[in-house]
């Protein structure tokens, strides 16, 4: 009897397996510092990890679960002899702990019925030999000694893996005078190229080649910020900015992956440094985008009124990302309730749904007046710039709707080998509209013909008609002749127009 044998069954199943569920814990060294047991059904249960782990029998690279100083607690009023049991197991043999008397209740731990019918031994979890290994899942039997208020796990004690898979530990007793036990100590899980989770590693090597690309864009644009520095717009400097902070969190991501991978803990002040930077990041390239759809340095010299709330929602976007970040990368994720996430989770989509609605708005005023203006070049460059942004959104929305699939359709994190790829797809559709964005606005002797031509007037492409003003020695203001296309307006009208500019 499997626990999906029904919807109930199902559900029981993924409590149980899930109890740390937020996400999988980050940390490939667990602590417990005085953890309690929780019931569930007929058990009392603590998780103590899920991870995924590749398969390695090399002397040099074994994947492992070590347990180090474990040891558990008991209240005084449980004063006689007790049983606490550790059950590791793979997701794929979940169905193997367990089992239900008479197609009823599911139950972790064996009863007088079940015991009659599955030959179980009473008060101990059901667990069944899995059909690929008849050593798995593990089960580890600690007993607490008469008026003993401790025990422990033989230090350093080793279990091998040797089948890669998503493996599951949960510290579980069925004895109810136990129910108030606490267990401290910590377990090791070791990968064979080291300690990073199995679902977490291959980004090790991504950040190493997004830090190639990085690198790469950066020198080409450099070349031309150089060779241009005497044309170069205010907006180009921004992008500069954009570019140095996007390579600089791509090797801090490196680095702190390639620390967590040879300690197995994350170093606190490199992912502190680096999800700042990805919030500074992220804020500014939001801003940027936004003053570039309203027209910035095109058609405006300045924000004028739009600058205060500009800022002010690129501030209220760096403080909520960077709350998300550190609460999701710093430490355990597993320190995270699921609540509490999404508390931090919404703002950041609020703002992402306000931050796209505002700089498609701006972004069709600023094409209908460069099309009134009549500036070809210019109004090619925003066609460019707002086909790459539609495509970025309707890429980010279908993503969004995988990822959702994704993790509906895994609840137990089966397809852990694959689930980097959603980390990693947004840093590439980030690259790849920083690539659309340095195209378009790279620095070049052209680069004031696309700058705000202050009052004087701005050319067109299509036409050499312009309407000058200047000043006579006497302060009065004499009209130059316009050359209009249509030619059929008055010189009266001409006039008037010239006052009305």
């Amino acid at each position: 009897m499997g626990f999906g044998s029904s919807p109930m069954d199902q559900c029981c199943a993924i409590f149980f397996i899930l109890l740390t569920a937020v996400g999988l814990s980050q940390a490939s060294i667990h602590i417990y510092d005085q953890n309690p047991f929780r019931e569930v059904g007929n058990a009392y249960l603590l998780s103590g990890g899920s991870e995924g782990i590749a398969a390695s029998d090399h002397p040099h690279g074994r994947s492992i679960i070590r347990f180090d100083n474990i040891t558990f607690w008991r209240s005084n009023n449980a004063a006689n002899v007790g049983l606490v049991q550790v059950i590791i197991f793979e997701a794929a043999d979940r169905d193997n702990i367990g089992g239900s008397a008479y197609g009823g209740q599911r139950s972790i731990c064996c009863t007088s019925d079940l015991a009659k019918l599955e030959g179980c031994k009473q008060g101990e979890v059901i667990s069944t030999p899995s059909a690929s290994d008849k050593n798995w899942p593990v089960v580890l039997n600690i007993y607490f000694k008469e008026n003993m208020l401790s025990t422990h796990i033989k230090n350093s004690k080793e279990v091998n893996i040797k089948k890669t898979g998503m493996y599951n530990l949960f510290f579980i007793t069925c004895d109810p005078k136990l129910k108030a036990m606490k267990v401290s100590g910590r377990t090791v899980w070791r990968n064979p190229s080291g300690y990073l989770p199995g679902r977490i590693a291959p980004l090790m090597k991504f950040y190493v080649f997004m830090s190639i690309l990085y690198a790469i864009l950066c020198a080409v644009w450099v070349f031309q910020y150089v060779r241009y520095w005497n044309d170069v717009l205010l907006l180009q400097h921004c992008i500069t900015s954009v570019i140095a902070l996007g390579l600089l969190e791509m090797t801090f991501w490196y680095l702190d992956y390639a620390y967590f991978n040879s300690t197995g803990t994350r170093p606190i002040g490199i992912t502190t440094w680096v999800v700042t930077i990805g919030a500074v990041r992220r804020t500014l390239s939001r801003i940027l985008i936004l003053s570039v759809s309203m027209g910035y340095g095109v058609l405006r010299p300045t924000l004028g009124g739009l600058t205060t709330k500009v800022l002010l929602v690129g501030v209220t976007y760096f403080l909520a990302s960077e709350m998300l970040n550190i609460a999701e990368y710093v430490g355990s994720i597993n320190d995270v309730a699921g609540r509490a996430r999404v508390f931090f989770v919404l703002p950041v989509a609020f703002l992402d749904a306000f931050l796209i609605l505002w700089i498609f708005t701006s972004l069709s005023k600023t094409l209908e007046q460069l099309q009134a203006k009549r500036s070809s070049t210019r109004l090619d460059i925003y066609r460019k710039f707002s086909n790459a942004l539609a495509v970025t959104v309707i890429a980010s929305v279908v993503w969004i709707g995988y990822e959702v699939y994704f993790k509906a359709t895994d609840p137990f994190n089966e397809r852990w080998q694959s689930a980097w790829i959603i980390t990693a797809f947004w840093d590439i559709l980030a690259f790849a509209l920083l690539c659309v964005i340095c195209y378009l606005w790279a620095p070049s002797q052209s680069s004031q013909r696309y700058a705000y031509m202050d009052n004087k007037g701005e050319e067109t492409d299509d036409e050499e008609a312009e309407s000058l003003c200047r000043e006579t020695p006497k302060g009065s203001i004499g009209l130059v002749e316009q050359d209009r296309k249509d030619g059929e307006a008055s010189d009266q009208e001409e006039a008037e127009e010239g006052k009305r500019e």
